[in-house]
């Protein structure tokens, strides 16, 4: 162990309990996942000379532990499950159980360099809000296909009821939201910046600033890549595939792709330009799409790095 890396733990996740591993040791530890089971936690990594702590995202099964691990001032390194995936294929790694997984996760933490975090504590509740107006959203998608097929006037009834009834729940929690975001001044400005982009409605905007908290201090291509709209190349040899995208946060990525739709269609002469120009070169119409969602996020970036609205004069953005 050099003077460089602190001495790294690995934490692999599940609802109920945690699987941790101290790299470079046969030291092992399984922990209830609540708040005892984070306290002997903090004091068996103490008592190991644990300064960093690796972990994989698993569905917000690790916030606590996260959270309470960084108040305890351990550097917490949250890692993304295709990042410990491709560390244990680079090192021939197949076999796996929770401690295997743990000890993995360790081994990456222990070499992976950390980017500089940017989270913002007051954004998670309202990701997690904004996570449940989107399911609202996608049951009353359901709803309104099943009611296509349903020819009883009485089932009718009830499903138009249960989307009125949705509907409103929707309107509600995100009037909540944005009056929680708004408490905030500089939350507000950020959502009344990307709002002013023509195209971005409110539920856009907050899907933005509240699913990407990094926006305005990141380049364009960050931005592109962390919202999953980055192309990447597919090419070998003398071979030139189809460029693709892939990762980053997909909820997100849907909100943005939804809102080119409308916007480069109707709002957003920027947008339109682009998309026809696409169309004409005999680019596919999801491709020129995900072009204008792509732009769309670049757009939101650059108005909040500027701290100016939108003006429209987008051929210097």
């Amino acid at each position: 162990m050099d003077d460089i890396t602190p001495r790294t733990a690995g934490i692999d996740t599940a609802k109920s309990k945690l699987d941790v591993a101290i790299h470079a040791s046969p030291i092992r530890l399984t922990v209830d996942n609540k708040a005892a089971g984070y306290k002997r936690l903090s004091a068996e990594l103490r008592l190991a000379g644990v300064a960093r702590v690796g972990i994989e995202a698993s569905g917000g099964y690790e916030r606590g532990v996260i959270k309470h691990l960084r108040q305890d001032g351990f550097e917490v390194i949250l890692m993304q499950p295709m990042q410990v995936k491709a560390f244990a294929k680079l090192n021939l790694k197949r076999a796996k159980n929770d401690s295997i997984d743990a000890a993995l996760i360790a081994a990456c933490a222990a070499i992976i360099q950390p980017h500089a975090a940017n989270e913002d504590q007051r954004l998670q509740p309202l990701a997690d809000a904004l996570t449940f107006v989107e399911q609202v959203e996608e049951d009353i998608v359901r709803i309104k296909t099943r009611l296509e097929k349903i020819t009883d006037l009485r089932l009718a009834r009830l499903y138009r009821a249960d989307i009125k009834r949705l509907t409103t729940r929707r309107r509600a929690e995100l009037a909540r939201i944005v009056a929680a975001l708004r408490k905030h001044s500089d939350l507000a400005r950020r959502l009344d910046l990307v709002e002013s982009i023509p195209g971005v409605g409110e539920r856009t905007a907050l899907a933005i600033v509240v699913r990407m908290p990094e926006i305005g201090t990141i380049s364009r291509e960050q931005a592109a890549s962390l919202s999953g709209l980055a192309p990447f190349d597919d090419d070998s040899g003398n071979r030139r595939g189809l460029r693709h995208i892939a990762g980053g946060r997909e909820r997100l990525r849907r909100s943005l792709y939804a809102a080119s739709l409308a916007a480069a269609f109707h709002w957003n002469a920027a947008l339109k330009a682009l998309y026809q120009r696409l169309i004409a070169a005999g680019k596919p119409h999801k491709v020129a799409l995900v072009a204008c969602a792509r732009k769309l996020i670049i757009f939101a970036n650059t108005v909040v790095q500027r701290n100016q609205p939108w003006t429209d004069k987008p051929a210097t953005i």
